[in-house]
């Protein structure tokens, strides 16, 4: 089982914190976050990542190293230029020979990523979401669901006047390989914003998995705090 960790972002609303520091090694608990993110995908199942680089890469490289720490084997995929979530996807394409896991490495959770998969195979959908309650979803990529929990719309940063649900994607995702046919080769191009209505116009089945853990989107210095503290909560725990 492989996965693709989105690791590559410039951390613009953490600054300074992120001044020298890619998003990925910010501390949690005293541990890097890309830490807690391969330990939770070891444990998920996952044996092989591809991690997109850009932001002080030789630092990510450094720490990580090849995986052997995590039990996984570790590849690198370095963007002199970002190519956004579903470009740096495509970029690497020939890593993937079969439905793979996309995992947006600033988001903290410790929810079992493997539902995703349990519902891509019950489901039989191009893709599977990772979807949480947000009051605002003004700043998120909002989630709009059938009752059997089939996506219908899904519209990135709604205007509040646009607002008809308040799921919003976790980015966490399983795809189909066929995914790989709605990304254009060597563009700037986003799921949220591009891959996803592209493959609802054309009729492609798309669910959510409804996360019933905890997760915080690590954009700013606020959600980072609130991420440290769970996090030591977690640490005391185990």
């Amino acid at each position: 089982m492989k996965a693709m960790v989105l690791a590559a972002g410039l951390g613009a609303r953490l600054r300074p914190l992120t001044n020298d520091t890619p998003k990925c090694l910010m501390p949690l608990a005293g541990r890097p976050l890309i830490d807690w993110t391969l330990r939770w995908l070891k444990d998920a199942g996952i044996r092989e990542c591809m991690i997109n680089l850009h932001y002080y890469p030789e630092k990510v490289r450094n720490f990580v190293g090849n995986g052997n720490r995590y039990g996984l084997r570790i590849h690198y995929s370095y963007e002199p230029e970002l190519l956004g979530t579903a470009g740096a996807v495509k970029k690497v394409e020939n890593f993937f020979e079969e439905p793979f896991y996309v995992i947006y490495s600033d988001n903290y959770s410790l929810w079992d990523i493997r539902n995703l998969k349990i519902a891509f195979e019950k489901n039989d959908a191009i893709a599977t979401v990772a979807v949480h309650w947000r009051n605002d979803v003004t700043q998120s990529g909002m989630v709009e669901l059938a009752t059997d929990n089939q996506i219908l719309r899904l519209i990135e940063k709604p205007k509040q006047k646009d607002v008809t649900s308040h799921y919003v994607s976790a980015g966490f995702l399983y795809v189909n390989r066929r995914v790989l046919d709605y990304i254009p080769e060597g563009e700037f191009c986003d799921f949220g914003y591009h891959v996803f209505p592209a493959m609802l116009n054309a009729g492609e089945r798309i669910c959510a998995v409804k996360m019933n853990e905890p997760i915080i989107g690590i954009d700013t210095i606020e959600a980072y705090e609130e991420a440290n503290e769970l996090s030591l909560g977690v640490r005391g725990c185990v």
